[in-house]
């Protein structure tokens, strides 16, 4: 667990290699494993589902990002265990409240760009207002932002996934691995497909709704058709 959370500190800053060398870590089952779940949260992520990966997702943000946050504040005397406890409480409201994770999913990167180009001593004015109105319109938009997110983490589970499962039987794979940026396309490509299948072509809870409602309907009325032609025909 400890390699894995200091692996997890590749996506704390511009670091391709280490976000591809996280494969490392996986047993091929594991591997396995992520590739099925990919494949799962890039087509069907979205919409009611994206509880399930807002959960995890508030995990990762605070376990990748408290401790850069704190540190660009100047908060250096805080105790080491508080990105772990902060991550257990984000994936409890993750799972709870969805577009929560989604206001910090999108404001906290933003935020922090925001901050970096105000420079260290105006870092917090241009990190708050940034954070509040861009993870706003992630909330307001949280289903376009859950199926993007979503898909997004599919793809780097699944090609991470593949990676892992291919690698003691494909000698290939480390010769792939050590060209991050062809992985890092290759998973966005596959983000985008999922992307526009969840937003195009799936259809939105609401409508999914109104579409079970109906076959409810018309099974009722099927039942109901079949129970009077069924008294009409005894008489």
């Amino acid at each position: 667990m400890e390699a894995f959370i200091q692996a997890l500190k590749a996506y704390q800053e511009y670091n391709p290699q280490g976000w591809v060398a996280l494969y490392r870590l996986l047993p091929m089952w594991a591997g396995i494993v992520c590739c099925a779940l990919g494949l799962l949260l890039l087509f069907f992520g979205g919409g009611r589902v994206f509880r399930f990966v807002a959960g995890p997702l508030g995990a990762v943000i605070g376990l990748a990002w408290t401790s850069v946050i704190a540190s660009k504040l100047g908060l250096t005397a805080l105790d080491p265990r508080l990105p772990s406890l902060v991550a257990a409480v984000l994936a409890v409201v993750g799972f709870l409240f969805p577009p929560a994770i989604a206001f910090l999913g999108v404001g906290i990167p933003l935020g922090l760009i925001a901050g970096q180009i105000a420079g260290p001593q105006d870092f917090l004015l241009g990190f708050a207002p940034t954070v509040l109105i861009s993870g706003l319109v992630g909330a307001i938009a949280h289903r376009i932002v859950g199926a993007i997110v979503s898909s997004a983490v599919g793809a780097w589970v699944l090609v991470i996934g593949a990676l892992a499962a291919l690698y003691q039987f494909v000698g290939l794979v480390a010769t792939v691995a050590n060209q991050p940026w062809g992985v890092i396309i290759a998973a966005g490509l596959f983000a985008l497909a999922g992307s526009v299948y969840q937003l195009a072509v799936r259809p939105s809870p609401e409508e999914a709704d109104k579409i079970r409602a109906e076959k409810e309907r018309l099974k009722l009325r099927k039942a109901e058709q079949k129970a009077l032609e069924k008294r009409w025909g005894v008489k």
